[in-house]
């Protein structure tokens, strides 16, 4: 079973990752969504933690050997990044999703020089508007931001599309389509929720407003 399937695999056993296409869930945005996930319950889950961490920083030193600074994205990317960092032995920042409105004004938590190479950690990649804000405030900081990578990518196109203008790789542990895999092979989802769960992804934005 390749990593993306075991990722998600592990995602569904913890219930990090809940399906319910009758009876959908309302993101933060306002959208319907037949599912709902959370990757902080990782955290909770030592093995499974330990196993995330592990994978995260093979990803990271495969795909960007070169990095020097790992930046979590607040606030569910910092633990993940922090573990991916301490274990590749490498400097730690987080950016938040705006500059601090008291003390320094602070966006971007810890220390980088300019000019260091930066790859950016997330839980969770949806329309990809917060990795794209850590990503440009690092840029805007100095930082050479090669790339970012993540536990989960629901494989929207909108997000797709930004990270290609911007020029910023992206790659993920597990995605949609294998969970959605997984989850039929498991029989946690029917046929005819497969349909529903696939109609969804492509039109988050109007799925079911009519």
């Amino acid at each position: 079973m390749e990593i993306a399937h075991q990722v998600a695999e592990k995602l569904l056993f913890i219930n990090a990752v809940k399906l319910s296409p009758e009876k959908p869930f309302t993101w933060a945005s306002g959208w319907k969504s037949p599912i709902y996930c959370d990757n902080r319950r990782i955290l909770s889950f030592p093995y499974i933690r330990d196993y995330i961490k592990s994978e995260l920083s093979n990803l990271i030193d495969q795909r960007f050997p070169d990095v020097e600074v790992i930046a979590g994205v607040a606030t569910a990317g910092i633990a993940h990044g922090v573990l991916a960092a301490d274990l590749l032995k490498l400097n730690f920042v987080y950016v938040r999703s705006g500059p601090k409105d008291h003390g320094l004004g602070n966006q971007i938590e810890g220390f980088f020089h300019p000019g260091q190479k930066i790859v950016v950690v997330e839980d969770l990649i949806s329309t990809g508007g917060s990795s794209m804000r850590a990503c440009e405030a690092l840029r805007n900081a100095g930082g050479e931001v090669m790339g970012i990578v993540a536990v989960f990518d629901y494989g929207f196109e909108i997000a797709r599309n930004s990270f290609q203008q911007a020029g910023i790789p992206v790659y993920t542990l597990s995605n949609y389509d294998a969970l959605l895999e997984v989850a039929l092979q498991k029989g946690m989802i029917q046929e005819q929720q497969l349909a529903i769960l696939r109609q969804w992804r492509q039109s988050p934005e109007t799925w079911g407003k009519s």
